[in-house]
């Protein structure tokens, strides 16, 4: 690739939006709740008793009910995996980021449609992969 002085600009356009996303209300409130799960030491212990009891799970597996203690550590794993989502440190941040998400998508979305409606976009919530959402709009259900 030849990188041109359109390039750059387009580069340059690319970097002002991403530090007016950064400024804004969501982005400064996602920067805060992940520095403040990161700093709590109650939700970084429950984060990783979560994955302790996960990888101890994942051992096992494959081998199914037949696995000694396999119910017993799939509940564990489960009761953690809720111990840990309703923490309020976790729950905040993974709020703000799915709210970060979404803002984020929608701009891959209008960007991608603005230069061509083929352009296929990678997005993390199912509605902006199709541009459509629901029974009838020929998504994975099959109605449409």
């Amino acid at each position: 690739m030849i990188v041109t002085q359109e390039y750059l600009e387009v580069e340059t356009e690319a970097l002002t939006l991403v530090k007016n996303i950064m400024e804004s209300k969501i982005g400064i409130d996602y920067c805060l709740a992940k520095v403040t799960l990161k700093e709590d030491a109650v939700a970084q212990q429950k984060i990783q008793a979560f994955n302790k009891a996960k990888s101890a799970f994942e051992a096992i597996e494959a081998y199914g009910k037949y696995a000694p203690d396999y119910k017993e550590l799939n509940r564990e794993v489960r009761r953690l995996k809720r111990e840990m989502d309703t923490d309020e440190s976790v729950y905040r941040y993974r709020l703000l980021e799915t709210d970060l998400q979404t803002i984020l998508d929608e701009i891959s979305l209008t960007l991608a449609k603005a230069v061509s409606d083929t352009i296929k976009v990678p997005a993390g919530n199912p509605f902006f992969t199709t541009g459509k959402s629901g029974c009838g709009s020929g998504g994975s259900c099959g109605c449409g």
